[in-house]
């Protein structure tokens, strides 16, 4: 699938009776790179778990290249062409990598498997390895090559560095600008790490309160020091 749009529009949605989002709008052209930043607990991940289809939305609208997704389960998002990198490093530890990607590869052929071997060379290394035997970092490469192996239109990565030694953020940072650089997802990445997202980034939605507190190019935030210091809580 080639890269598509994606637009949020009076999205309010939470768990149980707890709302985290309020009234979230934003449009996202097809192909762009967007940091999503802010405080911890300002509902980031909520918002990617409720495009995901796995919260309890309240209202608002849910597009991606056009299409409404807001009726359908995370399945059916999925076949729409929306890609998912939750925190939790969700692989099948019962299965050896191999295994974990060819699940990845939905309708492709299973010559596909190679893109991942070719992006991510240590997977091929330990391609006979259960998922119990790789370590925080693998694991994490493991999760996003699964996704990119579906080709998304969309790609959401929630916090893909988090908790990883250099050389892995390096490794994955590299992945995702050789994977923006080819036009074919629009990308949408958490990231607590904020220069390496602003480095990444054409444009910047920062959350506070489970609202869009600020939109702009990663330029624009640089010299907004207050801006960075008022919303993110560092220093500039």
């Amino acid at each position: 699938m080639p890269a598509a749009s994606l637009e949020v529009s009076g999205l309010t949605a939470g768990y149980g009776p707890t709302r985290i989002l309020e009234d979230v709008s934003f449009s996202i052209p097809a192909g762009r790179r967007v940091a999503v930043l802010g405080r911890n607990g300002v509902g980031k991940s909520t918002l990617f778990a409720t495009i995901a289809g796995q919260t309890r939305r309240y209202g608002g609208r849910i597009a991606l290249g056009g299409a409404d997704l807001t009726e359908l389960p995370g399945s059916g998002r999925a076949l729409k062409g929306l890609g998912y990198v939750p925190q939790t490093r969700a692989i099948f530890k019962s299965l050896t990598v191999e295994e974990n990607l060819l699940v990845g590869l939905k309708d492709r052929p299973r010559s596909g498997i190679q893109d991942a071997y070719d992006m991510f060379p240590r997977l091929f290394e330990r391609r006979r390895n259960l998922g119990s035997q790789l370590s925080g970092g693998e694991q994490q490469i493991l999760t996003t090559a699964r996704s990119i192996l579906g080709q998304p239109s969309v790609l959401l990565l929630d916090e893909p560095l988090e908790g990883l030694a250099p050389v892995i953020c390096d490794e994955l940072m590299a992945a995702f600008a050789a994977l923006a650089a080819t036009g074919a997802m629009t990308i949408l990445m958490i990231e607590q790490r904020i220069q390496a997202a602003l480095a990444f980034a054409e444009d910047v939605l920062i959350l506070e309160r489970g609202q869009i507190a600020w939109t702009g190019t990663p330029a624009q935030l640089e010299s907004e020091p207050e801006t960075v210091e008022r919303l993110l809580g560092v220093a500039h």
